[in-house]
């Protein structure tokens, strides 16, 4: 096998590990490549069927974009699409920059207690109705104790400390220094009661690794990854008045494979463009110890 087929075989054998070990399951969804690649190993795993819902927080900053790609591919996949929102932080404005408090406070807020209630069930979580095409209120408020989430040990220095199955305590707190030893493909799926378990089938990929697999397997992403005729595009996504595009006339995966394979960016950081990772110093540990994704 070469490179690609070896991850792919590692992510397809964590993600069947996780469906085998935990009674309830989730996957965020992102909506970036990472997690799109993760979607796609998953129908993968499971025979073009993914048996678990997908989360995302909708801090309602996303680029408007996402939300339209998001739905698009939850009706042609039949995707169980969930999503949570911080509804009273939105209320009250306590966002960034058009509310009262700066870019950390609203990444706590929008995103950190956002996702650790709807991941409990304490908040409102809306489903996908394929019927009507429609999001309406989900009355499963079951606690959710394995989440599979697309991150990588390469994107952010914070994330090389995970485990491939990394727990949360009780108040979905991360604690990196009580890290369960992982030995070859021997994993620790069983934990206390009331802790939920970050699951990270993508660990040990790059950025390079992941263009390559959706130049390879023909993923559809999110046209904001390419260049559109302004000579720019975006490297890595999030609410838009934190991510900034990047200076590259690349317009598919190839092109920005070439620019990773020793161009423009192979010595640049990925989240350059992201600015709440500046504002904390340059690492989102802080948040991440918190329940941040």
């Amino acid at each position: 096998m070469d490179r690609l087929d070896k991850l792919e075989s590692i992510s397809v054998h964590i993600l069947r590990e996780a469906y085998a070990n935990f009674k309830s399951l989730c996957m965020l969804w992102s909506i970036g490549k990472d997690s799109t690649v993760l979607l796609w190993l998953a129908r993968k795993a499971f025979l073009g069927h993914v048996p678990f819902p997908l989360v995302h927080i909708d801090t309602s900053y996303k680029i408007p974009e996402m939300i339209e790609y998001r739905d698009t591919m939850a009706a042609k996949w039949r995707l169980n699409m969930v999503y949570g929102q911080n509804k009273e932080a939105l209320a009250k404005k306590q966002t960034f920059p058009d509310g009262t408090v700066d870019r950390i406070a609203c990444c706590r807020l929008l995103k950190s207690e956002a996702l650790k209630h709807t991941l409990s069930g304490q908040w409102p979580r809306y489903r996908f109705d394929h019927n009507i095409q429609k999001y309406v209120l989900d009355q499963n408020t079951e606690p959710y104790t394995g989440v599979i989430v697309g991150a990588r040990a390469d994107e952010e220095g914070s994330r090389s400390k995970e485990r491939y199955f990394s727990p949360r305590d009780r108040e979905n707190e991360w604690n990196i220094g009580d890290q369960p030893p992982e030995f070859w493909n021997q994993y620790k799926t069983d934990f206390e009661p009331g802790a939920h378990v970050r699951i990270h089938p993508l660990l040990d990929w790059t950025e390079l690794n992941i263009w390559e697999y959706i130049d390879r397997e023909k993923i559809p992403t999110v046209s904001l990854y390419y260049d559109q005729g302004a000579g720019k595009r975006y490297r890595s996504l999030g609410c838009y008045p934190c991510t900034s595009p990047v200076d590259s006339t690349a317009r598919n995966p190839l092109e920005i494979i070439e620019e990773l394979r020793g161009g423009k960016f192979a010595n640049i950081a990925e989240r350059s463009g992201r600015e709440q990772d500046k504002a904390d110093g340059g690492s989102l540990e802080t948040l991440r110890r918190e329940g941040y994704m």
